[in-house]
């Protein structure tokens, strides 16, 4: 399988969320991080699985919370994007896009 990178406002915004749960009550935030890496982990076993959303950035929805992981399934790694909140302003996101790929 790939290797996964989050960009850092992703893992950022993930940490946040986590601390966000976990202060309205104690263990959700653990749920919520549990959550996001189930879904990183079907997203490395088939990215191609998930409905493209923009240009070759897909979605994975997490099992249990209201949260999309969106993504880059590039040759040498899968790019995490953004751990959106679904009812956060759709593409707040769109700048953390790193420059396409060099043509070969």
């Amino acid at each position: 399988m790939k290797p996964v990178r989050f960009h850092p406002e992703a893992e950022s915004e993930m940490v946040d969320a986590a601390a966000w749960y976990e202060a309205q009550q104690r263990g959700l935030g653990k749920r919520l991080i549990a959550s996001v890496e189930d879904a990183v982990n079907r997203i490395r076993l088939n990215p191609e699985l998930y409905q493209v959303i923009d240009e070759d950035i897909r979605r994975c929805l997490t099992a249990t919370f209201p949260f999309g992981v969106l993504f880059r399934n590039r040759p040498e790694a899968v790019e995490i994007l953004a751990v959106m909140h679904l009812r956060r302003e759709p593409g707040y996101w769109a700048g953390r896009r790193p420059s396409p790929e060099p043509a070969k």
